[in-house]
């Protein structure tokens, strides 16, 4: 069978797997996926493995333990945590709380951390106490004297609770671990019935601030599931797809490209702490991953990697590569090197919940060094109005914001269910954001061809008019 008569029964299965779209909550979607797979494995790693009946059961008693310490529907709960097993547990613990998530970049100082905590009013933080060279508790102490006691203190009043998860076995005495935090949810009543729908916020996720401080990006619970079952359908999962990847999981690459979307094959996570590229190839091999998620430099790692020292990669059928340029030669040493036959590029932002452009299975290399892919097909999730996808682009000159012709460069601007309806408690940057139309102002530059595939150039902010011409340096 070729490959694109493959993809086709594996989207056809998908479809029916689905049947109908159905608006729903985080919680609500795992709980569909365990009552059809729950001794499947959903979260692996080199330590252990984790059944979507695991996943469930060890939420529910988070979720208890989070009633318990005073979390209500529509709370914030940041989240300060690496790619464990925590972090999943957590995520859907807050969301049958009818909570919403702050996940947190864990690479954040004291002053940045100090900043987020403060403008997403967080009711509790869940942190590491350590990870890599960044002690958390700290920075809280520098940050809020007396956090163990008094929550968030006059620093954050509305930080009512802190809960620790050890990394390296140590506690402090007098604060809530974890362990503590699902051991208190056994024995709790039965949680309320969230009123919460699939159109409310799960997350607010926080922009890296590259242009100014963080804004805190809304994502509702069917925005983010829609997008991820468009990923799953676009790169065409088979049944039990096992996605692994070190890209951490408080950003939408590896939080809805891979945590979420394999719900919707009865896949399985292999998520990792730190990138390294032979422990990378090493876990393709022991774990049987069919895909992993990259970004260029990690791509050009691992490849150096595979031509020195050889690894069963048998299990390897795809490679998604997105973030960023990469050399041309790349795409073709990945089917070479890594045997990998289907290979995909994109485009997203946190702003349109994940990626809304990417190649297809079936794609040429050329396609793959050309462009960024194009609109990715949602199936049963689509968007009638627009085709059948869940995010549209055109392209409009960066200083009159008039529509520009078809394959012309100007700036990408994007609509559709998957953009943000705005950045939390930043009204004025919401309002930067959107054109009269409602047209989210991306500041990327790009090309749009004919038959749809999107070519990123550049950045508005670099670019300028030069005798009527857009000049990109």
């Amino acid at each position: 069978m070729s490959l694109s008569a493959t993809v086709e029964v594996r989207r056809r299965s998908l479809e029916e797997r689905t049947g109908a779209w159905r608006a729903r909550r985080l919680d609500q979607a795992l709980d569909d996926a365990a009552a059809r797979h729950p001794d499947r494995p959903l979260v692996i790693t080199d330590e252990s493995t984790y059944a979507y009946a695991d996943i469930v059961e060890w939420s529910g008693r988070l979720a208890r333990g989070l009633a318990s310490a005073g979390v209500t529907a529509g709370d914030h709960v940041a989240v300060l945590l690496a790619n464990y097993p925590e972090f999943v547990a957590l995520k859907f613990a807050v969301a049958r709380l009818g909570a919403v998530s702050v996940p947190l970049n864990y690479l954040l100082r004291r002053d940045e951390l100090g900043f987020v905590l403060g403008q997403s009013d967080a009711v509790a933080l869940v942190t590491m106490n350590r990870f890599r060279d960044l002690d958390y508790l700290a920075a809280l102490d520098e940050l809020a004297p007396g956090w163990e006691r008094n929550g968030g203190g006059a620093r954050f009043p509305r930080l009512r609770r802190v809960v620790v998860f050890s990394t390296d076995g140590d506690r402090r005495p007098g604060v809530l671990s974890l362990e503590d935090l699902a051991a208190g949810g056994d024995g709790a009543a039965e949680l309320p019935a969230v009123e919460r729908d699939a159109g409310s916020p799960c997350d607010v996720i926080y922009t890296s601030g590259t242009t100014g401080t963080p804004k805190g990006v809304v994502l509702t619970h069917d925005m983010v599931l829609r997008t991820a079952y468009a990923s799953a359908y676009t790169r065409a999962f088979g049944d039990g797809r096992r996605i692994l990847f070190s890209l951490p999981l408080y950003h939408v690459f590896g939080y809805v490209e891979g945590l979420l979307a394999v719900l919707f094959a009865g896949g399985a996570i292999i998520p990792q702490l730190t990138f390294d590229p032979v422990a990378t190839l090493a876990a393709v091999e022991e774990h049987r991953a069919d895909e992993v998620i990259f970004v260029p430099t990690m791509t050009l790692a691992v490849l150096d990697v595979a031509r020195r020292k050889s690894f069963d990669l048998s299990s390897l059928g795809a490679v998604f590569s997105s973030g960023g340029q990469s050399p041309a030669r790349v795409w073709a040493e990945v089917r070479d090197l890594l045997g990998a036959e289907e290979i995909f590029t994109g485009y997203g932002m946190t702003e349109t919940t994940a990626s809304t452009t990417c190649t297809f299975p079936d794609d040429s290399v050329e396609r793959l060094i050309t462009s960024n892919g194009r609109c990715k097909p949602a199936g049963v999730a689509g968007d009638p109005d627009l085709g059948g996808v869940l995010a549209r682009y055109k392209t409009v000159d960066p200083v009159t914001g008039n529509d520009l012709p078809v394959g012309e460069v100007g700036e990408l601007v994007v609509r559709g269910p998957i953009v943000t309806p705005g950045y939390y408690e930043r009204a004025d940057e919401t309002a930067a954001a959107f054109d009269a139309d409602g047209w989210l102002r991306t500041g990327d530059l790009g090309r749009i061809d004919e038959e749809g595939f999107l070519s990123l150039t550049g950045r508005k902010k670099e670019c300028y008019r030069c005798g009527g011409e857009l000049v990109v340096p």
